[in-house]
């Protein structure tokens, strides 16, 4: 074995990060502070201190085909959007079938990381752990820090004046776990997030009332797409991030725009966001609009303050006898265990590199997993970050120089604020990034070559899903299937539907789905071309 690496976390991050290791020849040694793996994707009956916290009935807002491990597709009778307990039980599959668990340390505690005396020369961290009691620490050449930014709850009691004087309960999402307690309830929802939505729309079915309180907005899509396709097995694809990065910004703003309005305009629902060309991340939600169609939902606007019983709006409007405010109000980034000067500075904001690397540290043994959000899935950008990581700690990659990095940094700053509408948001262009990272380690498709050598595949990896299986085409840990792989994607999607056969399968067709988007788009250019 080569260079020891300690990884924080046995989530999706630390699963991905000890296969990474072992792939490229590591030895890896991963702490998990709870007894199982998953993560964020285990669910417990009650909210565990540091440690990530979901409710019973979550589901996944990205479908099985773009989710996977690039190596490891779901059972063909998966659903295609899955319950947590079907997520948990493929990372257990994956852990057992990779032969993962030996090299996890369960009940183990990281209380800190620290760069060694001659860390200048070396690279190397001391890692204090505790476990039953006792402490121990040892020496690292490497760290992957896979804890996840779902932990550490963002409630900000200060905004709401009066919100002491409330009498009835108040807590962070992160606690809520069923609706059962709430029937007959009154309750208010701060937050228009994807938890917000779904416990409001959750709780609509057994309290008396549920009012969610938006600040800003949001466009709200739904997991079923064109003709009853998964959503993002329809967007995220090359083609359509071609369009969107190199049309004229109004057209690309304009169909931005009617595509998120396709399925009811958010502006009579309540829902608009205050800057609808923003490509913010957008609510998941199947039942929000009927719900607020039925009258079981409401939406307002931002409190502005409360009273011992009741929340008075930004409009004037009040909500009165509420038993319970339930605040889906987000989540701090932390490291506990990390001294913030690390991955921290320029007005106190995490940077790093691609979202991975600190720039500053003369030596690059730190890699953060998994603090990127796009609206692509998790474990496939896990994946990709944990590869390119484990060979920049091996050596076989190399990162840009400190001025380099730093400026790369600031010109996709840049870019966050014109797309995001903030420098600091964790969202990024999934396509775009995972084809960066993809790059750096030898194993983005080139799509050129696919349609000289192989047409039949690089029409369906351009026009068809960006699919994680992509990534293992070809380069260092190319998987022998993945061609098969991106070739019966949709069979797999579409098998667990049939339970009821009524005809052959119905394949998407790409190319007609972009055409039907583009006349009006195509009759102003000619318009334009033809005054000009």
């Amino acid at each position: 074995m080569g260079k020891k690496v300690a990884i924080i976390g046995a989530g999706v991050s630390g699963l991905a990060s000890i296969r990474s290791c072992l792939e490229e020849g590591l030895e890896p040694t991963c702490f998990e502070k709870s007894n199982d793996i998953g993560g964020l994707w285990k669910f417990s009956d009650h909210a565990e201190e540091g440690r990530a916290s979901i409710y019973k009935s979550v589901f996944t807002n990205s479908s099985k085909e773009m989710m996977c491990f690039p190596d490891f597709p779901y059972p063909d009778d998966f659903p295609n959007f899955m319950h947590n307990s079907k997520i948990q039980e493929y990372l257990t599959a994956l852990a057992k079938e990779k032969n993962l668990l030996k090299y996890i340390q369960f009940k183990t505690f990281v209380s800190s990381v620290n760069k060694r005396p001659d860390f200048a020369t070396t690279g190397q961290w001391d890692v204090t752990t505790e476990r039953d009691g006792k402490r121990e620490s040892a020496v690292f050449d490497a760290v992957m820090v896979c804890s996840g930014h779902h932990v550490y709850p963002n409630l900000p009691k200060e905004s709401f004046p009066g919100l002491n004087h409330f009498k009835g309960k108040c807590f962070h999402s992160r606690d809520y776990k069923e609706p059962g307690v709430f029937k007959g309830k009154r309750v208010l929802v701060v937050g228009l997030g994807n938890s917000g939505c779904d416990i409001a729309t959750e709780l609509s079915h057994t309290a008396e009332q549920v009012v969610i309180s938006s600040r800003s907005g949001s466009w709200v899509m739904s997991r079923v797409w064109d003709n009853g396709y998964p959503w993002d097995m329809v967007l995220i694809t090359r083609f359509g991030t071609l369009l969107k990065n190199n049309l004229p910004t109004a057209i690309s703003d304009w169909l931005y725009m009617k595509q998120m309005n396709a399925r009811f305009k958010h502006e009579n629902y309540g829902l608009m966001p205050l800057n609808g060309v923003l490509r913010k991340e957008p609510v998941f939600n199947d039942e929000l609009p009927a719900c607020i169609l039925c009258g079981i939902v409401s939406v307002k606007p931002n409190v502005k303050k409360f009273t011992e019983t009741s929340a008075i709006f930004e409009d004037g409007t009040t909500f009165e006898g509420i038993d319970c405010v339930i605040f889906a109000t987000g989540y701090s980034y932390a490291y506990t265990f990390l001294d913030e000067s690390i991955i921290k500075n320029r007005n106190n904001e995490i940077i790093l590199f691609k979202g991975v690397f600190p720039p500053l540290l003369k030596k690059s043994t730190i890699a953060v997993i998994g603090f990127v959000q796009s609206l692509g899935a998790a474990i496939p950008t896990v994946d990709l970050q944990s590869r390119w990581a484990a060979r920049v700690i091996k050596g076989t990659c190399t990162l840009p120089s400190m001025e380099d990095m730093m400026n790369d940094i600031n010109e996709k700053m840049e870019g966050k604020r014109k797309w995001y509408g903030k420098s600091e948001t964790l969202q990024t262009d999934y396509i775009v990034y995972m084809d960066e990272l993809s790059s750096f380690i030898g194993v983005k498709p080139n799509i050129p070559w696919l349609f000289l050598t192989d047409p039949k595949l690089a029409m369906e990896v351009y026009f068809g899903p960006c699919s994680s299986y992509q990534f293992r085409l070809v380069g260092p840990g190319k998987w022998p299937g993945a061609r098969n792989a991106i070739l019966t994607q949709w069979d797999r999607s579409l098998k667990p539907l049939q339970t009821r056969v009524v005809g052959s399968l119905q394949k998407p067709r790409f190319f007609f789905h972009w055409l039907k988007l583009f006349p009006i788009p195509i009759l102003l250019i000619a318009v334009f071309l033809v005054l000009t």
